[in-house]
């Protein structure tokens, strides 16, 4: 067949956008699909770097806690630092725990912003300019959790091992212990997160500088109580160490919330009388103001 007997060859086209960013449920699920599987690869990713890093420095630095506790609190008092594992297949499946959640911390800017991706196409277009602030923020308060974390721990440690006297000395198995370091980074990274979800609830007009100062009281109560249930430990000293910069970044929440719901107020003032065409008039204020208020007049 000449090429003018061929049949045209019929281009998939892309189905058109609707005018009002409307999606089906279906479409809604597929975005949902492809971002989490978007989310999984990074990860992915991020756990094969877990994986090699784990002999090259990620066992040392989750040990080193350990190693700092004086030698007489251990059972192997001749300086070395070693942990116990108790069967055939616990080393691997350690490396490979660890190797998994180093992966979810690394790739976290990735993950975080195809969770805000989802989220975007149904805000405004002056709320989807927060995308990467939201991505730079939350990992840095994330990576301030887990170093607020690692500083407790290093302080904390040698004090929890001392209370079961001096009669006692510790062998830990690899892995409880790497198990009650990694709950802790994660317990105090994911605990600075809360205030700036709620900055995030108010920057899209969800939470509003009101609510949030009338449940000031409410907050700081449930972040005491949040902090106690969460810290592995459950001892005053980790407990005050996550409740404390909880509670003042909540206050600094509260206060951004008032200083964006005021310049949202402002600027919707001003906006009032835009959608007016040139022909209307603009409605009067009919309600009674002092004379006192009222500009002199001059002769």
């Amino acid at each position: 067949m000449n090429e003018a007997g061929r049949r045209p060859r019929l281009r998939r086209r892309r189905p058109p956008r609707d005018a009002e960013a409307t999606m089906s449920l279906v479409a809604h699920l597929t975005e949902l699909r492809n971002r989490i599987a978007k989310a999984l690869f990074f990860i992915a990713i991020g756990t094969v770097v877990g994986f090699i890093w784990y002999d090259k420095g990620l066992l040392a630095f989750l040990t080193e806690p350990y190693c700092a506790v004086p030698a007489d609190l251990r059972l192997d008092g001749d300086g070395n630092c070693k942990l116990v594992v108790l069967d055939v297949f616990g080393g691997v499946l350690l490396r490979l725990k660890i190797a998994f959640i180093a992966g979810i911390g690394l790739s976290a800017p990735f993950w975080l912003y195809q969770l805000w991706a989802f989220i975007t196409p149904g805000l405004k277009r002056n709320e989807k300019r927060y995308t990467i602030g939201f991505v730079v923020a939350s990992t840095l308060m994330f990576a301030a959790g887990t170093l607020l974390a690692w500083v407790t721990l290093r302080r904390g440690l040698e004090l929890l091992l001392r209370l079961a006297g001096d009669e006692v000395a510790f062998q830990l198995t690899a892995p409880l212990y790497l198990s009650f370091v990694i709950s802790l980074l994660v317990a105090f990274g994911l605990s600075l997160e809360l205030p700036l979800v709620a900055v995030a609830l108010n920057l899209v007009g969800v939470l509003s500088y009101q609510t949030l100062k009338r449940s000031r009281r409410w907050i700081f109560f449930l972040t005491i109580v949040f902090a106690a249930f969460v810290t592995p430990t459950q001892d005053p000293f980790t407990m005050l160490a996550m409740a404390g910069p909880m509670i003042l970044l909540f206050e600094l929440a509260i206060q951004v919330a008032r200083v964006v719901d005021k310049r949202r107020a402002r600027r919707e003032a001003l906006e009032h009388f835009h959608d007016l065409g040139d022909d209307e008039a603009s409605p009067l204020d009919a309600r009674p103001s002092s004379l006192d208020d009222a500009p002199s007049l001059r002769r």
